[in-house]
């Protein structure tokens, strides 16, 4: 049986990959490999394009991770040949022909609704004094206002990319559920995951629970290399 030891971080709208510094530093300190796309947010084709080349690089398996919009990005790109499982942390798991912009446009009565200013030249930002209360309550205070500070523009063709094959369809995956996410409402989060027959854990925590809560986010990663590992 062949050891899943690579691991690879795709990061979400309006945020870097910086963030995924403390699972990063979870996973290395277990020997795992890891590797973080810094994926531009400007299109999906473009985002699947910036993943599949790390992925192309890898000696082996990979478990492909995604947080938020990211997670669209891993079910297009997760059909690599070297994607052995999916992670989704609080993430979006599209079906075939939708995109994030069709998975938000109907929320439930009385779901946070995160606050995204209207477009500017095709990018979308999300209101800098309410970011931290809808996308990081639980970070400590000044690190959400960097985060808020620091926003990466949003483009609107990455909402509006659908996805041609789903990769869970055919790859394993799990899914982490952020109990007090108020960008994508936890029963969303819950109805995706079980369409794509994901393994579900939850943990209490914001959005920005990859930030949040690292050790948590590392375990699920950890347990989906183990749980592919006869899969491979």
């Amino acid at each position: 049986m062949e050891t899943i030891r690579n691991i690879v971080l795709v990061h979400g709208g309006f945020v870097d990959g910086s963030g995924w510094q403390g699972v990063y530093d979870h996973l290395t300190a277990d020997g795992y490999q890891v590797a973080v796309v810094q994926n531009p947010t400007l299109s999906l084709a473009g985002d699947v394009a910036a993943t599949q080349q790390i992925l192309d690089g890898l000696d082996g398996p990979a478990v492909l991770v995604g947080h938020s919009y990211g997670g669209a990005v891993i079910t297009e790109a997760g059909n690599h040949p070297n994607v052995a499982a999916l992670a989704y942390i609080s993430a979006f798991a599209p079906d075939k022909g939708e995109s994030v912009n069709t998975l938000i446009a109907d929320p439930p009565p009385g779901a946070p609704v995160p606050p995204i200013l209207p477009p500017r030249d095709g990018y979308l930002f999300l209101d800098r004094e309410k970011f931290a209360a809808s996308f990081a309550a639980d970070v400590p205070e000044h690190v959400a206002a960097f985060m808020a500070a620091s926003q990466v523009p949003w483009g609107i063709d990455a909402l509006e990319g659908a996805i041609t094959q789903p990769a869970w369809q055919s790859k394993p995956s799990w899914y982490l559920v952020a109990t007090d996410d108020r960008m994508i409402p936890p029963a969303a989060q819950r109805i995706m995951a079980q369409r794509a027959g994901a393994t579900v854990s939850e943990t209490p925590g914001s959005h920005a629970v990859y930030v949040s809560r690292p050790a948590v986010v590392a375990a699920v990663i950890a347990q989906a290399s183990h749980g592919a590992d006869g899969q491979v």
